[in-house]
């Protein structure tokens, strides 16, 4: 096969990224736009980058090299990378290449000023723009500076940034070539970026321009702030002009400089109004043309429009998608946020719990999310739906209250049935029961075991048949109106015991303290269960020692075999008998569950052995009691004093009696639901594994990026796309850079909320007040719970925390997270544990540093810093 080194810009597509790289494909896509002023151009090809790489064999060896560093080791990649760039840089470029470079260059005219740009063939791509992250030269004059600086752009593939970049992205150096565009120099009045989707909020429908005069390297250099006008419906809605002390300008003989801009014009905007909502109509006609929001460079040459470039924005939340055609706004909410888990999942979990909820949910970023407009339209559901939701999360709330505010963005309805479960009132039970309790537990087991029991002798395609029907049982049992009574029953009783007490006594969040170590809490009692395995470890040193090596799953086979080994090992499988099917993130079922993975538990147990005496866990919860028992009688004792006061005492001692009825059992239907998950997935993989086996899947885990319905489709016929889940997995590694919105819309806005408060001292970081005391310690900021090392005292910092995170609660003073609300797993196990504790504080991992001292005010919703 002929290698081609040059191809114009005018014979590219976007097809061709393996040949010209994103910013190439994309330049000659633009170019076949009608209407589109795209500069003249010619793309040196990455064959040419291959014949480079051919000429230096000892570049491979320092490719591997840099394959094993990982993103922080900023010191040896720059060593590397300055290796690398300095071999390429040194190559001669062969004379066929450099003929064709040349030749396509008479083209442009000889001595013309152009701009050289890397276009590398993992750029400006829909899940990774790598804006930045090689170089461009600007007016380059004549073929032997044309020719040096195609090298230089060889080269800039191995910048420190460049490498981090494709580390934390995780793509492999190996794979990625450069290819070089050159381009005939526009000398512009004003250039600048336009977004076609606003980048702050996200908004499709509000287009952003930011502008200068002179070259556009002014304004991404940060040699200026540029005007910024934001156009909606083809009007300006709203515009700022800036000061633009400065401007980059061509050299006539090469190269570029600063100038200072005259003072009179330097308050002129750089675009007219009229120029503005021209460029947004090219801008909207190049989104319509890629399918996708757009980052556009362009300039203005005497009055006319060029863009010297155009990029997917990558950095956007996708929006949601509904059934065809629909143009009606949608207001939905992040289901994550309420599960206390933000991650993106893989498609295999997305459908699943899709498949087993209650509500109708929608998928976008890898998360799920819930369609509340109808809620929000109609007056009375609406007035539920806000008062259920700020209880539990103020800053989704403030969003909806935010969204609710614009005009005729959600329509007002006539009040109907908003279907799936009830937002509280009548329906929770009067009486405080514990039978009610017991007989729903054991409904639960009944049902599992049965599932258990039943799932046994189905695979291939007789599973498949078998798991609808499972689910509709699994949806029988959340949907049990027994069971919604009881929750609701733990939920209304701590809002009346907070608002009342406070309003009775002036005492802040007293159900917190009211329900410490109640009883039936199965996530608590995990978190305890814990304290008695490492008192079976404890005794026994070579355990100890043996678990301090411990690097893989399997370490229990060879625990059996050391000195007060088959103790240890027993209780630890006692432990995964209970709770092995808990993970971090579990309601993503692709996640790995404690029982696959055992050696997530070994850092805890360690700490627990390390940090606590003997007894603890009883000791712990007995304390709680306690503590919940005399708070009680003060409460009532001080609640009789008072002006119509048995009545008061006798209503208040009502509902104390319900939440300690009812506020443990909050917590088991998740532990029923995960129960459940263990039980399919099980099954799942065994089919997964037969997959393989017949050579059908590369690796079980293939099957995680199928949908329920895709992966019946390959039991049943034994074929899958590999391209599909290639695609799959690329798209799941982009999601983990997105931030999910706790309100989205289908504008593609993302609403964050804020907290309307006058009471958080200055520097101190708002949350939301969920487990009630004061707390000075140690902040440890954990984004992993398998790299956790905790002391007594410390105070977690993480970004959210499901039940899983539980067994790391009895060894620490104080939690903070950035996601959660008041009726959220880790507030409730923390109010168990009688832990101060604020969640809901935006950014707390990035704002909080590790081993920083802070204090956690629990019962006022803030953390503040200590020197």
């Amino acid at each position: 096969m002929t290698e081609q080194y040059v191809s114009d810009l005018r014979e590219i597509d976007e097809t061709q990224v393996a040949v010209v790289g994103g910013k190439g494909a994309h330049l000659g896509e633009l170019s076949r736009i009608e209407g589109i002023g795209v500069p003249d151009g010619f793309c040196v090809t990455t064959d040419a980058f291959r014949r480079i790489l051919a000429e230096a064999p000892s570049i491979d060896d320092r490719l591997d090299r840099l394959s094993r560093l990982n993103p922080d080791e900023r010191e040896a990649i720059g060593a590397l990378g300055a290796q690398i760039r300095r071999t390429i840089e040194g190559i001669a470029i062969p004379g066929d290449v450099a003929a064709a470079i040349t030749r396509a260059l008479a083209g442009l005219g000889e001595q013309a000023g152009c701009a050289v740009r890397s276009s590398a063939t993992a750029e400006d791509l829909p899940t990774a723009s790598f804006a930045g992250q090689q170089d461009t030269y600007l007016n380059v004059v004549g073929p032997t500076a044309i020719l040096r600086h195609v090298s230089r752009c060889w080269a800039s593939l191995f910048t420190e940034r460049a490498v981090i970049y494709r580390l934390r992205n995780g793509i492999d150096h190996r794979t990625v070539r450069m290819a070089v565009v050159v381009q005939r120099m526009v000398f512009p009045h004003a250039a600048g970026i336009l977004f076609t989707a606003d980048p702050l909020t996200g908004n499709r429908k509000v287009a952003t321009v930011d502008a200068g005069f002179g070259l556009g390297e002014a304004l991404v250099s940060g040699l200026v702030n540029p005007d910024v006008f934001k156009v909606r419906d083809g009007e300006i809605v709203a515009k700022a002009i800036a000061a633009k002390q400065r401007a980059v300008q061509a050299l006539p003989a090469g190269g570029t400089r600063e100038v200072a801009i005259d003072a009179q014009r330097q308050e002129q905007p750089a675009l007219t109004d009229a120029q503005v909502v021209r460029l947004v109509e090219l801008g909207r006609r190049i989104e319509a043309h890629f399918g996708r929001p757009q980052d556009i460079e362009w300039c203005l040459v005497d009055d006319g429009f060029r863009i010297v470039q155009s990029r997917p924005i990558t950095t956007l939340f996708p929006v949601p998608v509904t059934e065809a055609g629909d143009r009606e706004n949608h207001v939905y909410v992040s289901v994550g946020h309420g599960q206390m888990m933000t991650d993106p999942m893989k498609p295999l979990g997305l459908s699943m719990w899709r498949l087993t909820a209650m509500v109708p949910m929608h998928e976008a970023g890898g998360r799920l999310f819930v369609d509340v407009t109808r809620r929000l339209a109609s007056p009375v559901s609406r007035a539920g739906l806000l008062d259920v939701i700020g209880r539990s999360d103020p800053l989704i709330r403030d969003a909806l209250e935010t969204v609710l505010d614009r005009d005729d963005f959600v329509p007002s309805l006539p009040d109907a049935d908003p279907g799936g479960p009830p937002t509280g009132g009548a329906s929770a039970p009067t009486e405080a029961d514990p039978a009610i309790v017991t007989e729903l537990i054991e409904r639960s087991r009944a049902s599992i075991a049965a599932l258990e029991r039943d799932i046994r002798t189905k695979t291939g395609p007789a599973l498949f048949d078998f798991l609808p029907a499972a689910f509709e049982e699994h949806k029988r049992v959340l949907g049990d109106p027994l069971n919604l009574r009881a929750i609701m029953a733990a939920m209304e009783a701590t809002w009346w015991l907070n608002d009342k007490l406070q309003e009775w006594l002036g005492e802040k969040n007293a159900a917190d303290t009211l329900t410490l170590s109640a009883p039936d809490n199965v996530t608590s009692q995990m978190g305890l269960a814990l304290l008695d395995v490492a008192d079976v470890i404890r005794p026994r040193a070579e355990v100890v020692a043996f678990l301090q090596g411990v690097r893989d799953e399997n370490f229990l086979e060879e625990l059996a075999e050391i000195e007060g080994g088959t103790e240890a090992r027993d209780a630890i499988e006692g432990y995964l008998d209970r709770y092995g099917m808990r993970c971090v993130g579990e309601i993503d079922i692709t996640r790995p569950r404690w029982r696959e993975r055992p050696d997530t538990l070994v850092p805890v147990i360690l700490d627990n052995v390390r940090n606590f005496e003997p007894g603890a866990a009883e000791r712990r919860f007995e304390q709680g009691r306690r503590k919940a028992r005399k708070k009680e009688q003060e409460v009532l004792s001080r609640l009789r004093a008072l002006p119509d006061g048995d009545r008061k005492a006798d209503e208040t001692k009502r509902m104390i009696d319900r939440v300690r009825s009812f506020i443990g059992y909050r917590e088991y239907p998740k532990y029923g639901i995960i129960s459940r998950y263990f039980v399919y997935k099980q099954a799942l993989l065994g089919e997964a594994e037969r997959l393989v086996q017949a050579g059908v899947l590369a690796e079980k885990e293939d099957a995680f990026y199928l949908t329920f319905q895709e992966l019946h489709d390959v039991v049943r016929s034994n074929r899958v796309d590999d391209r599909l889940i290639r695609r799959r997995k690329d798209a799941f590694r982009s999601y983990h850079a997105l931030t999910p919105p706790r309100v989205l819309t289908s504008d593609g806005e993302a609403v964050t909320g804020a907290y309307r408060r006058d009471d958080v001292p200055a520097g101190a970081l708002a949350g939301l007040a969920v487990s009630a005391g004061t707390i000075e310690g140690r902040a440890r900021v954990i984004l992993d719970m398998a790299e956790a090392d905790l002391e007594a005292g410390d105070i977690l910092v993480t970004p959210f925390t499901d039940p899983s995170w539980s067994p790391l609660f009895v060894g620490i003073a104080g939690l903070v997270t950035e996601v959660g609300g008041l009726m959220t797993h880790g507030a409730v196990i923390a109010r168990e544990y009688g832990l101060p504790a604020v969640v809901g504080v935006e950014q707390a991992t990035r704002l909080i540093r590790d081993g920083q001292r802070i204090r956690v005010h629990g019962t006022e919703g803030y953390v503040e810093f200590l020197s």
